[in-house]
């Protein structure tokens, strides 16, 4: 379909693959524990919100959104609605109170105030859990871009690349800790948004900086007509696709603010204030990009049509490469792709930090050895743990290799809502709050959308499944959100009231220095 060549698209990709890595060794410093997992807390509110959204921005944002709207129109736009509007929960409700109670990870948080070693250990696997299945979601991204740009059909060099992605992943967290990663996103994002609103210029040019005509070619290319300017094209066929997408917009809109990889960012800034215009900067930026790829998507239909995307390498995720290739040729192509590579190693970077952090410091330092591990220890622990993340997310990106990236991540949105948020809320709304109800919640939301997933049409039972030759979904929703969110608050709830009364010294504490910042470090 493309004359692509491989030794350009190789080239682009190296040279920035390389710049990062100089940056990334040049500004490291990870002789204590803050520097290895918060920067030290010295990043502005400016410099984090826009490492925030190039943490946040990954491949399912880049690529499976602009295939989403080309192939299903407004349906597809619903992704960026709500993963837009999940970033007010944050603002509201999260980003201060927890960048003043916690030091490095969210178990810092709910683990204050309660019996500490369970507590931690549910974070951990919470965290571990959520940063797996978002890591495999970026990591099948790089099979579609590269059976693409090197023209890679067979399985084996899709996963042969695929290894060499998470490769370079842990080696990036390896040297740089979180100062490298957070440089490394703050480049990347730099680099994706000029490269959306060069496109979408491109684009609007071309139907003569006429959104209606650009709307107009799109749904002459697609079968469902016009029918993609309306919603229910993708989710309005019947009751069970309309359940759905509310299970998928509570997943979207409440996952954002119980995503590991993002609330540990908080911790990189010196206070509350600069948290909250984090938190202000990235949903500026996000809000730009995704008005960009909203011209993108439907650009893509208009100038590829669906039957193009569709058929090639990687189906709905190629929208964005093969629009690309065909306004700005192979240079483009070029560029695009190495974007796209970097969006990937750049949040999957941030993830495997995130999860090495979360066991390092809740399990290793908090939990086995008490409170009593060096920062020396604390390090070492994490380097090798993620080590392991990056096997078993490798492993994970080769079997779900040509899903949509967009609807992958919404699972793991899901995870977040489900096993963090109404813990999160509780620990810092609810004085009544107790370990027995931070347990429950977690493991109980968490188990509830673990197994509905397992039992849903994303394991088996449809041509698009993970398996599918197989059949055991008895569960009729891809996303699990409608049942496994309210069944986590429910959970919690019960369990507090079901669990002793706790003491209160420690929850004044805590409220009073997640109101003030008394104390934080």
């Amino acid at each position: 379909m493309m004359d692509t060549n491989p030794l350009l698209n190789i080239s682009i990709f190296a040279a920035f693959v390389l710049f990062t890595l100089y940056v990334v060794y040049r500004v490291s410093s990870a002789g204590t524990t803050t520097d290895y997992f918060a920067a030290g807390s010295q990043f502005s509110g400016a410099q984090n919100g826009i490492a925030l959204s190039g943490d946040f921005l990954s491949a399912a944002s880049f690529l499976g959104i602009a295939g989403a709207i080309a192939v299903h129109g407004y349906d597809g736009f619903l992704y960026s609605i709500g993963f837009l509007v999940g970033w007010l929960v944050n603002l509201l409700l999260i980003a201060e109170l927890l960048r003043n109670t916690g030091r490095f990870t969210m178990g810092d948080v709910i683990s204050y105030r309660t019996q500490p070693r369970p507590v931690r250990a549910a974070a951990a696997v919470s965290t571990l859990m959520i940063s797996f299945i978002y890591m495999i979601a970026q990591i099948a991204g790089a099979g579609s871009l590269v059976s693409l740009l090197l023209d890679v059909h067979s399985a084996t060099g899709q996963a042969l690349v695929i290894a060499g992605v998470g490769a370079l992943m842990v080696v990036y967290v390896l040297v740089g800790g979180m100062k490298g990663t957070t440089w490394v996103q703050i480049i990347k994002a730099v680099a994706l948004m000029l490269c959306v609103a060069f496109m979408t210029l491109f684009l609007m040019g071309k139907f003569g900086y006429s959104i209606t005509s650009l709307l107009q070619h799109a749904a002459e290319k697609n079968p469902l007509g016009e029918r993609i300017f309306a919603p229910g094209a993708e989710y309005g066929k019947d009751v069970t696709t309309k359940l759905d997408f509310i299970s998928l917009s509570m997943a979207l809109v409440l996952g954002v603010a119980g995503l590991p990889h993002v609330l540990m960012r908080f911790y990189t800034v010196p206070n509350a204030l600069q948290a909250r215009r984090s938190v202000v900067w990235a949903t500026v930026t996000m809000s730009v990009f995704y008005l960009c790829t909203f011209v993108i998507g439907f650009g893509a239909g208009a100038v590829s049509g669906t039957d193009s995307i569709l058929s090639a390498p990687g189906g709905e995720n190629s929208a964005a490469p093969l629009l690309a290739y065909r306004i700005g040729g192979t240079v483009l192509l070029g560029i695009v792709a190495a974007i796209a590579f970097a969006t990937i190693l750049a949040v999957v970077s941030g993830l495997t930090l995130t999860a090495s952090a979360s066991f390092a410091h809740d399990v290793y330092a908090n939990v086995i050895r008490r409170g009593e591990a060096d920062s020396e220890s604390e390090i070492r622990v994490a380097r090798l743990t993620a080590l392991v993340i990056g096997a078993t997310s490798i492993v994970g990106g080769i079997l779900v290799n040509g899903q949509n990236l967009a609807f992958l991540v919404s699972l793991a949105f899901a995870f977040a809502a489900s096993a963090n948020l109404s813990t999160l809320l509780f620990s810092l709304y609810w004085r009544r709050f107790n370990t027995r109800g931070s347990l429950w919640g977690m493991y109980g939301g968490m188990g509830t959308c673990l197994i509905l997933m397992i039992f849903s049409p994303v394991v088996s039972g449809s041509p698009t499944s993970m398996l599918p030759g197989i059949d055991f979904a008895w569960f009729p929703l891809s996303n699990p959100g409608l049942v496994s969110i309210p069944a986590s608050f429910l959970l919690g709830y019960i369990g507090t009231l079901l669990g002793d009364r706790e003491d209160g010294v420690r929850a004044d504490e805590m409220e009073v220095r997640s109101l003030t910042g008394i104390g934080t470090s």
